[in-house]
This record gives structure tokens, sequence and C-alpha cells, in this order.
């Protein structure tokens, strides 16, 4: 697994969002915790950079940017798309670590506008930001290491754009019941249409808190970050199977 620690460097300490999550990434609705994250990849032509923003009530990615950029704007672009997907009418947190591109004054001041409140774990500790961690180190495994090396931005960027849709609508997540996070959802509202408004409440099944992942984050991933063969529960795009 990864650590965006060596790509984010630490805001000073001064006039930084509390932790309001403390390493419990569960959510009872969609919409209510978000986090983010961004990962370095390399290319022919240099390195690259991929941003991810996770709704963790189905562990549903909903707003991605490449770039070759680390600045704020790569983070920024990635809270745009989810912003643009997603109803924040209710209470939505954003959970990050303190990375000055997550601390800074752009995206600190667009989450303000939105109503979203901000939320940064500790300096240096992967676990305060684990659920963001473990889908970046499976989008390496099954993606940036499985399909590279890369020449450019373009090549990787459109494999993203497919494993995330392969993701989002395909992979069966044990921690929610082996089903794909879209679906996870869809139940959701379902039930909540029927039930009515505030007589809903659904959780996963293997709730996932305090940072550890219990070897049931997705099919195929164990607390360590050692990837099983993702083959046996369906293979992500431009994986061989058979």
């Amino acid at each position: 697994m990864r650590s965006s620690r060596r790509l984010a460097r630490a805001a000073p300490m001064q006039a930084l969002p509390d932790d309001r999550v403390r390493r419990y990434f569960r959510a009872e609705a969609p919409n209510r915790l978000w986090v983010a994250d961004f990962t370095c990849v390399a290319t022919w032509r240099g390195f690259a950079y991929t941003a991810f923003v996770i709704d963790t009530f189905a562990d549903r990615i909903v707003g991605r940017r490449t770039s070759h950029s680390m600045r704020t704007g790569l983070v920024l672009v990635a809270l745009e798309q989810a912003l643009a997907a997603r109803s924040t009418d209710e209470s939505l947190t954003h959970h990050s670590d303190r990375g000055t591109q997550y601390v800074s004054i752009r995206h600190t001041e667009r989450l303000r506008q939105v109503g979203i409140e901000p939320s940064v774990g500790s300096t240096g500790d992967s676990y305060d930001n684990a659920l963001a961690e473990s889908i970046i180190g499976l989008y390496k495994t099954e993606v940036i290491h499985w399909r590279g090396p890369w020449r450019t931005l373009s090549d990787f960027e459109y494999a993203t754009l497919e494993w995330v849709d392969w993701f989002n609508n395909r992979r069966l997540l044990s921690s929610i019941g082996y089903v794909p996070p879209a679906e996870f959802e869809q139940a959701y509202y379902r039930k909540k249409r029927r039930s009515g408004p505030g007589g809903l409440t659904q959780t996963r099944r293997s709730p996932i808190k305090s940072g550890r992942f219990n070897g049931s984050v997705c099919e195929g991933t164990v607390t360590a970050g050692t990837i099983h063969d993702p083959r046996r529960h369906g293979a992500a795009p431009g994986h061989l199977s058979g």
C-alpha cells in the first residue's frame, strides 16, 4: 500500500480542521462521509497523478482526476466532479490527510461554499485515511501495475475511467454483502422510498472502523495490503480471464 504522505507535504499545524472521523469509516447513508486521496503514477514522460473522492457508505468512487500536476487543482477537480454527480443537501463531511492540497485556501473555501464539513487526519499516519488508501491500493494493483508501463497520461487516464466504472458497477465488495457499490446504493434508495422520511437505516454487513480492514474491504484484499487474484470474482478491465 502506498502512502500519499510522500506525495503531499503536510501543512502547518495551525488552523487545520479537526479529525471528525477518528478512523471510523462508516456512514448510514450516501453523501454523509467522503474520503479523498491521490497517488503518483510513473509514465515514460514523467510522473502523473490520480485523485479520488470516495463515498464511504458503499465505497463508491464519486470523483476522480488525472493530471501531470499535483497542485491543488488536481484534488479540486476531483471534488468538483463529485459535487456535480452527487446531492449534498444532507450533512456531509469530507475527510483527507493533511496534504497542502487538501487544506489549501482554494479547497477549503470550496468546501465551505457548498456546506461540506472538512476533516483531516494526523500527520504521517496512513490509518487516519485508511479507506481511501486501500481503494487506491487496489487501483495501483489492478490498473497501474497490472497494465503498465504507461507511455503517457492519456493512456492510463482512459484505463482509470474504465476501472472506476467497473469498480462502481460490477465489482463485488464483501463489506457490503458481495454486491457492487452502485447496487448497494440503489437498494438503499428503494427501501427509503418504501419506508418514507426518517424510516430507514442501512449499514454495512461488515463495518470498517478503527482503520483496520479485516481482510474484507473488497474480495481479494487483505489487511497488509496484499491483493489476491481479483479474477476470483470477476476480472478488472484489461485482465485476462480463463
